[in-house]
């Protein structure tokens, strides 16, 4: 099993993602035989009733993560949510998933969404460069 700190994590929706503040987080690559991650998200109290409706739908959630450091390029999850806890100012969510390999290449996902933009040619190279740098967050398709 390898930990790492959960420097940012967004819960990517249809049309948007939901930023969740980290007071702190860890993620855990437990590379076991079903290659699953543990996240642990801990953030303000006020995403409780967000993220409560979602574990209870027990649906599948697509979480960007960046790993370690601002720097990194995000990966992205596919996860559930198996434990919510309430604190007096905070919450701490428990999210196990799998790493979405084939959607997690961020140069990718840049570069389609650039396409789907127009971007061409020499254009497409200048804009590709700034935002390569700049890393803005991208919507994926699950």
């Amino acid at each position: 099993m390898k930990s790492f700190k959960l420097y940012s994590l967004d819960v990517v929706e249809d049309d948007a993602s939901v930023e969740v503040p980290l007071v702190d987080g860890l993620i855990l690559n437990k590379e076991d035989e079903r290659s699953t991650w543990l996240l642990e998200a801990y953030t303000d109290l006020s995403l409780y009733d967000y993220f409560k409706k979602i574990s209870e739908q027990d649906r599948d959630i697509i979480v960007e993560a960046v790993i370690t450091k601002k720097e990194n390029a995000p990966a992205y999850f596919q996860t559930k949510i198996c434990s919510l806890t309430k604190f007096e100012k905070h919450i701490s969510v428990l999210l196990e998933g799998k790493i979405r390999r084939n959607k997690s290449d961020y140069s990718e996902l840049l570069l389609e969404n650039l396409l789907q933009k127009g971007f061409e040619g020499p254009a497409l190279l200048t804009e590709f460069r700034d935002k390569i740098k700049s890393k803005p967050k991208l919507k994926i398709k699950s």
